[in-house]
């Protein structure tokens, strides 16, 4: 399963999420030249660590760089509408891009617990196992049964705000957020019901 984790200020996670590869190769990033740009624009949302206390904003400690200058990249683009984010992603150069995404997935993610246990053991079902009949697919078989996710393929999930989780799941059920390539994430959240998202969300915030 594919959520995707918005990116900044929905950049995250911001699953959110959809992942085909970055237009340039992000190992071409330079973590240390990203610095002035996350003090003075990235920080106030998403912390200069990256692991952003602010339920609405992704944290993006940890993800793929790939991921993360993809994410940019589309929203530079408008492939991915966000206002906050087309703002702040406005002045910043393909290689500005590269190296806040080498930035970030440099830095450490911390743990987080989920808040409402009962739910995320519910989400655990749907997170492992899918959910039977509906055509939902267990969310581990792309992201890892521990939510690491696979480099340049999937993104991490494990540890990301319920909220924000919640949140790219309903827009790719909407379709109000499409950069997910061959509509993988977009299929997916379609069959699923306000529950089954709610669910997963829980259970991924706790995740590590």
């Amino acid at each position: 399963m594919k959520l995707v984790v918005t990116l900044v200020a929905a950049l995250a996670a911001t699953s959110a999420f959809a992942n085909e590869p970055a237009v340039s190769p992000a190992s071409k990033g330079d973590p240390k030249a990203a610095e002035n740009i996350v003090n003075q624009v990235c920080a106030a949302c998403h912390a200069v660590d990256g692991n952003s206390t602010i339920a609405a904003n992704p944290k993006l400690a940890g993800l793929n760089a790939e991921y993360l200058d993809k994410q940019l990249v589309n929203f530079k683009s408008g492939e991915r509408s966000n206002a906050i984010m087309s703002g702040m992603v406005a002045s910043l150069s393909p290689q500005d891009m590269l190296n806040l995404a080498a930035y970030y997935s440099a830095q450490k993610p911390k743990p987080d617990t989920s808040k409402d246990e009962a739910l995320a053991l519910l989400g655990q079902k749907i997170f492992r196992g899918g959910v039977q009949g509906a055509g939902v697919p267990a969310c581990a078989s792309c992201h890892g049964p521990q939510g690491m996710g696979i480099p340049v393929q999937f993104p991490r999930l494990a540890g990301q705000h319920s909220d924000y989780i919640y949140a790219q799941l309903n827009n790719f059920r909407l379709e109000t957020r499409a950069n997910d390539g061959a509509k993988m994430m977009r299929t997916i959240a379609a069959k699923m019901t306000d529950a089954d998202m709610k669910a997963v969300a829980a259970y991924i915030q706790g995740l590590r």
